[in-house]
């Protein structure tokens, strides 16, 4: 008989007044026994609503199934035929809206934490396993990946299964995309990225780090000289975006991009890091999605008064709700219906933005609440300004490319399988959509290795 308890186990964590001045991870995840105990909740439906709500199909009853019968190892292997990155989704994937949101459980009670499980049963795997991963025999086949985000991470390991020989080429010094360098060690830490990383190394993917394709490298040479057949490009869509008011370029505002950058991937908090930034005394930081929140916790693990600033209310916020509460947790203000218009300062030193209050009206084309100008002004003290409202696209490799066309937004234009308007060439996850969530872009991904299969098999 399944456990019929309405509510998750809870998940362990940190207390928020000690986990707000380190980076550690704030959860700290399921034992043995409360995943035997969640996954006892699971029902089996027969009509599995929970895999149509994850964009990387994973079998979700079948390796829950096996984390009741103690079978952990069964499980992994479970989610490893859907997914190359299982303790990163366990982690940052917005479960609530995707699987989670379609389990019955949830329609009179909590659903099943899968997410829960599924980071259970990947860190269960990482700690125990012993056995040699099997590499599938070679097809003879090339194929370039452009970026080691969750898309081509994703699309690497899914050709790598049969029999590519791929290789990733990352811009950074470290393969991870966004996984390494915007989410924080506390949410998502670095050392889980590089197990999963190794992971897909063990599958036979080769990574090349600091090649910025586009620049030292271009598609042509990498199709005419280095002889790949096909390439995916999953390059992201990480290029700050500011709010062009007056003062941005004041010393003391930064871009999310750069103030997570150096935080996340140079570990700009640790005393022997050799990258500076700013440890100020008041920080605001300006939007409402995952970025935002990422950036005003880690400002405040770095000593600073913190607040969040939104031109809507938070019930309107794209972040995730379980984010969102760890602010509050953390002694973070979020300010509603607040809209930056203008820093000011003393000597070009950044001391402040003036903010005009809002009122939400109709929905916009996104279906939130459209906020509205009230003419009243405030100002919010603070030495540093940290602007989180959204990203836009790379375009080094598409503009050194012939014939890949780009849709109306600047995003690569594919099909609905990845396909560009120029032959062997395939794209995938942000640098297609614009910013999305990193299962999306694993789905993306997926997507594009089935296309490159089909296009390379044909010839």
């Amino acid at each position: 008989m399944p456990n019929m308890r309405m509510t998750k186990n809870p998940m362990p964590s940190q207390d928020p007044n000690v986990r707000n001045k380190n980076f550690k991870e704030v959860t700290l995840g399921y034992t043995e026994e409360m995943a035997l105990d969640e996954a006892q909740r699971c029902l089996n439906c027969k009509n599995m609503p929970c895999v149509s709500g994850c964009p990387v199909n994973i079998h979700i009853p079948e390796f829950i199934k096996k984390v009741a019968e103690h079978d952990f190892e069964g499980a992994y292997q479970v989610i490893a035929q859907s997914s190359s990155l299982p303790a990163v989704c366990g982690r940052v994937c917005p479960q609530e809206t995707q699987c989670e949101g379609k389990c019955v459980r949830g329609i009179k009670g909590e659903p099943v934490g899968i997410g829960r499980l599924e980071r259970f049963v990947a860190d269960w795997h990482n700690a125990h396993a012993t056995v040699a991963t099997i590499t599938a025999p070679k097809n003879g086949h090339k194929v370039a990946v452009i970026g080691s985000g969750p898309a081509g991470l994703t699309c690497a390991g899914d050709l790598a299964k049969l029999g590519y020989d791929v290789t990733i080429y990352e811009a950074l010094h470290l393969a991870g995309g966004v996984l390494v360098y915007g989410i924080p060690e506390f949410r998502l830490p670095k050392s889980i990225v590089q197990k999963e990383v190794d992971n897909l190394k063990a599958l036979g993917v080769k990574v090349e780090t600091n090649m910025v394709i586009g620049r030292i490298l271009t598609i042509e040479e990498l199709k005419d000289e280095y002889g790949y057949e096909a390439v995916f490009v999953g390059t992201g869509a990480g290029l700050p975006r500011f709010m062009n008011i007056p003062g941005e370029n004041l010393k003391g505002v930064y871009s999310a991009n750069e103030f997570l950058t150096r935080s996340n991937l140079m570990k700009a908090y640790r005393d022997d890091s050799t990258t500076p930034i700013q440890h100020a005394k008041n920080v605001a930081v300006v939007g409402g999605g995952n970025v935002a929140v990422d950036a005003v916790r880690c400002a405040r693990r770095l000593g600073a008064e913190t607040i969040m600033v939104y031109r809507r209310t938070i019930a309107e916020a794209p972040a995730r709700r379980d984010e969102i509460a760890h602010t509050y947790e953390e002694d973070i203000e979020i300010r509603e219906l607040t809209n930056p218009v203008e820093c000011y300062s003393k000597n070009g030193v950044l001391t402040g933005v003036r903010c005009e209050k809002m009122l939400l009206g109709d929905p916009d084309e996104s279906g939130r609440r459209r906020p509205v100008s009230t003419g009243e002004f405030i100002d919010v003290e603070c030495d540093n300004l940290v602007i989180a409202t959204g990203t836009s696209y790379s375009e080094d490799v598409v503009d050194t490319t012939k014939g890949i066309d780009k849709d109306q937004w600047g995003g690569i234009a594919t099909d609905e399988n990845g396909k560009t308007s120029r032959p062997g060439v395939f794209a995938g996850g942000d640098a297609v959509t614009g910013p999305q969530t990193v299962v999306k872009a694993m789905g993306a991904g997926k997507k594009a290795a089935v296309s490159i299969d089909a296009y390379l098999s044909a010839k």
